[in-house]
């Protein structure tokens, strides 16, 4: 079972609720995020883009902004090299659109992740330079292309380096770290030591986003540059999409600036003008419908890195490139498509996964390496990432390669996985990521030691996977009122870092249940609460775990009684949060419940 904490920082939220005109408890809410201090809640909820932070201040990029302008200028050829993720394929879109209209000599490669790999590779290099090209700028990969870089400047290219991933270092025997970040001509990554960027948390986007800021205006103020000032300020604004769509894509946190990025770029995702990014909405059904991160976490952006995990990521960025509606459409088909497959191919690997774990002395281990030979190594990280959601343990499921053993890594908060790779990195061919994912590979005989190593140097405890659930505010749902869930939208954009609010109560008795849905796999529910008050209840998580729950401590009976003829035993606790279910354009409140307890 998870654990509940109930979160208790102190504010005065009546004065707080007064002055921004807010009801208390969402006071509280925005307390229990850390922000405190009239200006930090005047910026959180009211946050406009003039509070972004000045792109100036990332290292090197006005360096970058200078080496760019001046190829652009001389007509040289530049590269973008981006990955073929979400990030990877926004960033390069970012990058290579600005050039482009700046008049600069620019094409764009997004690497095959099973013929090329993650990032730049030798025979990235070998090709651009063969086909003459000058300079190479990568977008979300490059700050760990040590060798790769080095070649490249040994052929006598420029290289510019955008990136956010963390900096390869070397760990001294009294733990301090020394970066080692490669030879480029420019490197502009926040997470570098020596950065004053405020906020290191920006995905590539929006590196990149933020670097042609300055090359932008730096053209508009050259003499000979093809672009004004209005025609710039155009071209921020349709790019906001992108920068918005990768930072939910690459599941970074909704905190500080990203969380403004991503409230101004949703809407302008939905008046885009960008044929492809149109293309994706339809296919999808979402035309003219209000998006949310859910739409792009869950919908749109598993339709991009569905093509680049089966396909090529290329077919995504010539959808956002072309400039023909049908041509966009077709594309746009074709990744839904994918991504359809993708959804099946990924269901029995991840079934494979379990059957692994749960038939084996793997279910022991406190950091689970996987080994699927015969999965499809596009599918590693997801299928990770549902295996941390069921066991709430560092995850690695690795799959054989015609180069060796490649995998994605996931992982909890108590893990660092990057800093536990970095231990043991003479095991690997390559390696990178963050704290919470990471790719790598190695020989298929370093796969054994790998995970001896990574559980013997792991330093978890068991309370470590124990799954915690933090309460904002115990409040009853007689409290809940239709202006107050729509109060809480103040609060979106929800997700990684800002999560929807969540209440508790106890007490609550479950009166009657029925099961809905095509593939039955939703509760609906009467509840009660100790005041006699009434509410529907839904619940959209493991109905057969809620099962094994009731009848553990109600008994079997029960439950049978709860569905057949309704109960009047079942008195438990709930996590829950408000939510407005609008039927045949009648509003009826509900609650969503997220956890209960005896």
């Amino acid at each position: 079972m998870s654990k509940w904490m109930v979160s208790a920082k102190k504010a005065d939220f009546d004065q707080i609720a007064r002055r921004f005109q807010i009801d208390p408890v969402i006071a509280r809410i925005i307390r229990n995020r850390d922000i405190m201090g009239e200006e930090q809640i005047e910026r959180f909820l009211h946050g406009t883009l003039q509070d972004l932070h000045d792109p100036m201040d990332l290292k090197d990029a006005e360096r970058a902004a200078d080496i760019l302008c001046e190829k652009t200028m001389a007509g040289l050829p530049v590269r973008v090299i981006g990955d073929y993720d979400i990030d990877g394929v926004c960033s390069s879109y970012i990058l290579v659109t600005c050039l482009e209209q700046c008049g600069a000599v620019v094409d764009v490669v997004i690497p095959h992740r099973i013929q090329d790999g993650y990032g730049l590779n030798d025979k990235l290099i070998e090709e651009a330079h063969e086909a003459g090209i000058d300079t190479i700028l990568t977008c979300d990969n490059g700050i760990a292309a040590t060798e790769q870089i080095a070649y490249a400047k040994r052929l006598g290219m420029t290289v510019v380096v955008t990136d956010h991933h963390e900096v390869p270092y070397d760990m001294g025997p009294d733990g301090s770290r020394t970066e080692r970040p490669p030879a480029a001509d420019a490197i502009v990554d926040p997470k570098q030591k020596d950065c004053t960027y405020p906020y290191k948390g920006i995905c590539g986007a929006v590196v990149a986003y933020k670097l042609m800021q300055i090359y932008l205006q730096k053209m508009v103020q050259n003499p000979a540059g093809k672009v004004t000032a209005g025609k710039v300020e155009d071209i921020l604004r349709e790019l906001l999409a992108f920068a918005a769509f990768a930072t939910v894509g690459d599941v970074m946190e909704l905190t500080d600036e990203n969380r403004i990025l991503v409230r101004y770029g949703l809407r302008q995702i939905e008046k885009s003008q960008n044929p492809g990014l149109r293309a994706l909405t339809v296919v999808n059904g979402l035309q003219d419908k209000k998006l949310s991160v859910y739409h792009i976490g869950f919908v749109l952006g598993p339709c991009l890195n569905a093509t680049g995990r089966l396909d090529t990521a290329g077919r995504a960025l010539a959808m956002f490139r072309t400039r023909d509606q049908a041509e966009a459409v077709s594309i746009a088909g074709e990744l839904k498509e994918l991504n359809d497959s993708r959804k099946g191919m990924t269901l029995l690997g991840t079934e494979q996964a379990e059957k692994m774990i749960e038939s084996t002395n793997l279910k022991d281990d406190k950091v689970l390496v996987v080994y699927l030979p015969d999965c499809h190594e596009s599918l590693a990280g997801i299928i990770a990432g549902r295996i941390r959601e069921r066991y709430h343990k560092p995850v690695f499921v690795l799959t054989k390669t015609q180069e060796g053993v490649k995998g994605s890594g996931r992982s909890i908060d108590a893990y660092s996985m990057y800093d536990k790779m970095s231990e043991c990195k003479e095991l690997y061919t390559k390696y990178g990521g963050h704290k919470l994912a990471a790719g790598v590979s190695m020989p298929e005989e370093n796969v054994d030691t790998f995970r001896r190593y990574l559980n013997e140097h792991c330093g978890l405890s068991e309370e470590d996977f124990v799954e915690t659930i933090h309460i904002d505010v115990p409040m009853p749902m007689s409290y809940v009122t239709t202006d107050f869930v729509r109060q809480l939208s103040v609060l979106e954009p929800f997700g990684n870092g800002n999560p929807k609010p969540v209440f508790a109560q106890k007490r609550v008795r479950i009166l009657r249940g029925s099961i809905l849905g095509k593939n039955r796999n939703v509760g609906k529910f009467r509840a009660a609460d100790e005041n006699g008050g009434r509410y529907d209840l839904m619940y959209f998580g493991d109905l057969d775990r809620w099962h094994d729950f009731l009848a553990g401590h109600f008994g079997v009976q029960e439950v049978d009684r709860l569905y057949r003829e309704g109960s009047d035993n079942i008195c438990i606790s709930i996590v829950y949060y408000p939510d407005i279910n609008v039927y045949r354009g009648r509003e009826e409140l509900q609650m969503i419940m997220q956890d209960y307890s005896c």
